[in-house]
């Protein structure tokens, strides 16, 4: 995986950019999401996360939680537990259910010792400084409890990664185009345990890998376009891109019926 430059951390990073246009509604995350009711093996994540969390009681704080996909699992199955939902974005937590608060992982307004458990879903790869926020993270979980982070592998998803350099080299005449832009590539699942380790003793990655095969380009290009907040950061006309990968997928598609994409991402099980 191509190691991002100064500009794309920044855009990755940007508060603005993350609560104004890329997770200001949940569009392009739930985009993001569906691509895996393609995948097999299927993976239940909130079902995962939700087990993982069998032997906590008390308050349990999702940082970065989106959409709520987790905390609603939550509500649902672990009624007992104090839930909080934080979210740099606030246009992301109209739906989610309970308490929220808008709030950045590297300043949690909680005390030290203050929740049972730690939800980073996805996200520490926004956060400008992953050490800081991991800092945060460990200061508000009480010395017994645990935090549950995810990712993915810097080798997820290279097929998609080829779709796109290929269309973008069809649209600049170049054979092959720029990489797209990672989201994990500063906290991928080969660099996180690094992260986390410098606050908890124990980290228990368990991977999660699969293929998603998909018989119709839709799902496909909606997760290409989802990327829409940083169309600025691919050194290539975006919006001709995606068409030019749908009708390279369209191609595909009518000639073997399938495309499939490896998937490997990752949770990681935090404690002292």
């Amino acid at each position: 995986m191509t190691e991002l430059s100064p500009a794309h951390v920044a855009a990755l990073t940007d508060r603005d950019r993350l609560a104004g246009s890329a997770y200001n509604g949940d569009r392009d995350l739930a985009a993001r999401q569906s691509l895996y009711q393609w995948q097999q093996p299927r993976y239940d994540l909130p079902g995962i996360v939700t087990e993982q969390l069998s032997a906590v009681h008390g308050r349990v704080v999702d940082v970065g939680c989106g959409n709520g996909k987790f905390i609603k699992r939550l509500c649902r199955e672990r009624p007992d537990l104090a839930l909080l939902g934080l979210d740099i974005a606030p246009g992301i937590l109209a739906d989610v259910p309970g308490a929220v608060a808008v709030a950045d992982a590297a300043r949690l307004p909680l005390g030290t010792a203050s929740v049972n458990a730690a939800l980073a879903l996805h996200m520490l790869y926004h956060s400008s400084d992953i050490s800081q926020a991991v800092r945060e993270l460990s200061r508000v979980v009480t010395t017994d409890g645990l935090l549950i982070a995810s990712t993915n592998s810097d080798r997820d998803k290279a097929e998609l990664d080829e779709l796109w350099m290929c269309a973008a080299g069809d649209v600049l005449g170049t054979g092959c185009g720029p990489a797209r832009i990672s989201l994990s590539a500063r906290f991928s699942l080969e660099k996180a345990p690094a992260f986390l380790g410098e606050e908890f003793g124990r980290v228990e990655a368990i991977e999660l890998p699969g293929t998603i095969t998909v018989r119709d380009a839709g799902p496909v290009v909606a997760h290409m376009a989802s990327y829409q907040a940083w169309a600025d950061q691919h050194d290539v006309p975006f919006e001709a891109t995606i068409e030019r990968a749908r009708a390279i997928l369209d191609e595909h598609l009518a000639r073997h019926g399938a495309f499939e994409i490896r998937c490997l991402g990752g949770i990681l099980v935090c404690r002292r």
